[in-house]
Formats: C-alpha cells, structure tokens, sequence
C-alpha cells in the first residue's frame, strides 16, 4: 500500500480582490490583522501587498495633535481623585476533597497568612 501525501499548492488571489483588501486597510481606523481575518488571508500578506504598492500600513497609535508636537508640550497630567477602596470582610471558605476524606473550612480573612500556612501544610 502507498500512502501519497497530498501536494500543498498556493493559493492564488485575482487583483481586484488584492485591491478591495488593500483599500480597506488604508481606511481611517481600520485593522490590517481585522481586515485580513474577515477575508481568510493572513495579516503579513496584507502588510506585503500594501508595501508593494508603496503603501505604508496604517499606525494603530493616536495621533498627537500638531501644534502639541511643534511647541515641544507634551498633554499635561491630570491626577484623578480615587475613593478609598473598602475590603469586604468576608471569610475565606474552602472545601477540599482528598481521596475519601471532605473537608469544608470558615476561616477569617484578618487571618490569610495562617490558612494558607495550614492549607500548604495539610497538602504536603
């Protein structure tokens, strides 16, 4: 019995389909990977069409308004107020089963550091 592997041949894809992929990459906003995927090819081939047409691939990063960038100001910090984040004081709750033996556990949570000093011990 001969086992044939089967012959992996490239696919081939029509200009006007190129085009139709590379116009809708160079849109304001749009995703080389995101256009790629909805059409079944892979990004580095988009990226490749769009550079042999003398394309740049559009910038995922913001841009930076002119005149910021001409006086050398750089958009100001703006620290916001955060609350006070409350823990709950909720009790940490464990069940364990190990073999036949079930074990369910209420322990403080002021007291983590000692559960999980038992738990590493009663596992070993």
């Amino acid at each position: 019995m001969e086992i044939q592997k089967p012959i992996r041949r490239r696919r081939h894809h029509p200009e006007a389909f190129k085009q139709a992929v590379v116009e809708a990459s160079c849109e304001p906003g749009a995703s080389v990977a995101g256009i790629a995927l909805a059409n079944g090819v892979n990004a580095n081939l988009v990226r490749r069409w769009l550079r042999d047409r003398g394309i740049e691939p559009p910038s995922r990063r913001l841009p930076v308004p002119v005149k910021e960038v001409a006086s050398g100001m750089a958009p100001a910090f703006v620290p916001l107020p955060l609350a006070a984040a409350e823990a709950p004081s909720r009790d940490i709750r464990i069940e364990i089963r190990r073999g036949n033996t079930a074990i369910k556990l209420d322990w403080p949570a002021q007291a983590a550091g000692d559960c999980a000093a038992w738990l590493i011990d009663w596992l070993r």
